[in-house]
This record gives C-alpha cells, sequence and structure tokens, in this order.
C-alpha cells in the first residue's frame, strides 16, 4: 500500500492557487492515501470570525471538487483540511475523499489557541472510513496531544490515521512515535511551512512531515522549511496484529476497569 503527504506554505485567502500549487506538486504521483496540510486551502492565521466564514465551505464546493478531482487523477484516497460550513456554524474539518466521491468528513475535537474564536468543536463520535481496504482514522493537528484519540481510533479499528496539521511546536513529530508504537497503527501527519503574520499574530509552521510506523519507526521526515512530497509503500496488515509478543496483546491487555473515567 503506497500511502504519502504533501507540505505546502499556503497563501492565506488564495485557495485557487494553493489548489494549483498541491497539483503540481503531486505531478503523475499515484498512491493509496494522500493527506493534505490543516486549512491547506485557505491559510490558517484569521483575524476575524466573519474572515473565516467568508472561507468556508459546504460539501459540494471547491475543495471537494478540487479533491475529488485529484483523487481520480492519483487513484488515492485524499484526506485535507477545510472550513466546513453547517447552518450558522463553521468547523475546522478534514474532508475525506475517494475517486468514487466525497466519503465524509471529521471535525477537530480539540481547538488550539484562537481557533476557540473561530470554530465551533466538533460534537461527533470518532468514526472509521473502511476505503479499499483500509481502514483509515482521522485527527487533526492539536488532536495528537490528546492521546485518548489515538487510542480510540485503533480500538475502532484504525489501521492508519491520517493526521492534517498546521503545527506550531515542536513536540508532536516525537509524539507521533509512542502514539504509534502504543497503538500499533501507522500515522501520516502532514504539516505546512512558512509564517503567517496577520493582526497580532504570527505563527510559524514547523514543517518536518512524518509518516510513522507501527512499530514506532519514522519512515519519512520532511524538512522543517521546504516544501515537499514523499510517498513510501507500507504493510497495513501489520498493524492489524496488535501481538507484541507471544504472551502480550496490546488490546487484549488492556485493564480499562481500573482506569478513571
Amino acid at each position: 500500500m503506497r500511502v504519502g503527504y504533501v507540505q505546502t506554505s499556503p497563501i492565506f485567502g488564495d485557495k485557487e492557487t494553493n489548489f494549483k500549487n498541491v497539483k503540481q506538486l503531486i505531478g503523475v504521483q499515484t498512491a493509496d492515501l494522500i493527506v493534505l496540510p490543516e486549512l491547506f486551502a485557505t491559510g490558517y492565521t484569521f483575524t476575524t470570525k466573519e474572515e473565516a466564514i467568508n472561507l468556508s465551505e459546504g460539501n459540494n464546493d471547491e475543495t471537494s471538487k478540487f479533491l475529488h478531482d485529484l483523487s481520480k487523477k492519483t487513484g488515492a484516497v485524499i484526506v485535507g483540511g477545510f472550513i466546513e460550513k453547517e447552518g450558522n456554524q463553521i468547523f475546522n474539518s478534514a474532508m475525506v475523499v475517494s475517486p468514487d466521491g466525497f466519503q465524509g468528513t471529521y471535525r477537530k475535537l480539540h481547538l488550539y489557541y484562537k481557533e476557540k474564536l473561530w470554530f465551533s468543536s466538533g460534537s461527533r463520535q470518532l468514526k472509521i472510513f473502511e476505503i479499499n481496504d483500509m481502514n483509515i482514522g482521522v485527527m487533526i493537528c492539536f488532536d495528537w496531544l490528546f492521546p485518548e484519540v489515538a487510542r480510540s481510533l485503533a480500538l475502532k479499528g484504525a489501521d492508519i490515521i491520517a493526521h492534517p496539521a498546521n503545527l506550531v511546536m515542536p513536540y508532536c513529530q516525537d509524539a507521533m512515535i509512542t502514539r504509534c508504537l502504543e497503538n500499533r497503527v501507522y500515522t501520516v501527519t502532514a504539516n505546512r511551512i512558512g509564517e503567517e503574520k496577520r493582526g497580532i499574530d504570527h505563527f510559524k509552521f514547523t514543517g518536518k512531515s512524518q509518516i510513522t510506523s507501527f512499530n514506532g519507526i519514522v519512515l519519512s521526515s520532511a524538512p522543517a522549511d521546504e516544501i515537499f512530497i514523499e510517498f513510501i509503500d507500507i504493510d497495513i496488515s501489520q498493524a492489524r496484529n496488535k501481538n507484541l509478543n507471544e504472551l502480550n496483546n496490546l488490546f487484549e491487555d488492556r485493564r480499562p476497569h481500573f482506569y478513571i473515567k
């Protein structure tokens, strides 16, 4: 199974150019799964909620159509971040699209910093997208800091966790080693690079997109400050074996009745 990420440097508010740049980066690549960064088409640093609302979309608008075209061209399931609008609410979401079309969205559960001013928190149960013999879980950026997310996705059957991100703290890439090791899942963290200085906020994004194996081995690591893509082959069946040895099974050995609820 071939999986990959696209590490970009979005131009704030310029969806057309950001779509074009992603398309050019991927070129003639084909894959089973491609992960794009959080809010890859819009940029991240909003100054007002109205600004975020103006860049929001439904599930059959510009971003959906772009991702569907990209999915048909590459043959891949595509997971990419966008601002999802439903009624009078907007969400920091990730869209899942296959060559067959729109498959669903995940709405970020744990909002970081001023995201709390712009977005509503996700309120849906975590789910697994079962597509082309892949069991795909999705989380977004700051969700990594809450181990319950990756664990819940693994318990629900995820083989691989797609992780669109706009990381500004330096800890996630190392933490993903533990997330994968403790759950025996693969993860694809697609981060962005560059800086955004808007209003009083100035963010510098950390790059270093990463594919991490079920056994904690880093299979791919992007540069911190370069636009970059990489695709690698993985054995998804390895993530379905939760045996650490002949006597220890990662999930069967859990004792949840002793854990804090």
